[in-house]
């Protein structure tokens, strides 16, 4: 029986890519957006090191957030959930597959994210 039969409406999931060159290096974002939701993957080579998500609750300002996969000691992943769940109001899933050894650079690359946010807010 389909969404549609059972009386619910399915979104088809949608895939954006985008790439930008941020400190010398070349940093590919995947976004894949479905029903209440997207999945952001980021990364200079293709790897799925982690995986956190985040969501809004209504009973507390911060959005709970969890690390599904991957080491609990980087906490990238879960921050930028959180921060993008607070953004838009709906589920993320984020994988972050950059090395923390340059915070500058995940401030560059999350501005970049908000930037296509900004840009093409159909794709989140």
């Amino acid at each position: 029986m389909s969404g549609a039969e059972q009386g619910g409406a399915f979104d088809a999931i949608t895939v954006h890519n985008f790439c930008e060159k941020i400190s010398e290096q070349t940093i590919h974002f995947h976004v894949m957006k479905m029903n209440g939701g997207f999945f952001l993957w980021v990364g200079g080579s293709p790897t799925l090191s982690n995986l956190a998500v985040s969501m809004i609750s209504k009973f507390d300002s911060v959005p709970l957030s969890m690390l599904l996969m991957g080491d609990k000691s980087e906490t990238a992943p879960n921050s930028l959930a959180q921060r993008l769940a607070k953004k838009t109001n709906k589920q993320v899933f984020v994988s972050y597959n950059l090395p923390m050894v340059n915070t500058n650079l995940a401030l560059q690359v999350e501005d970049r994210i908000k930037k296509e946010m900004g840009n093409h807010p159909e794709h989140f």
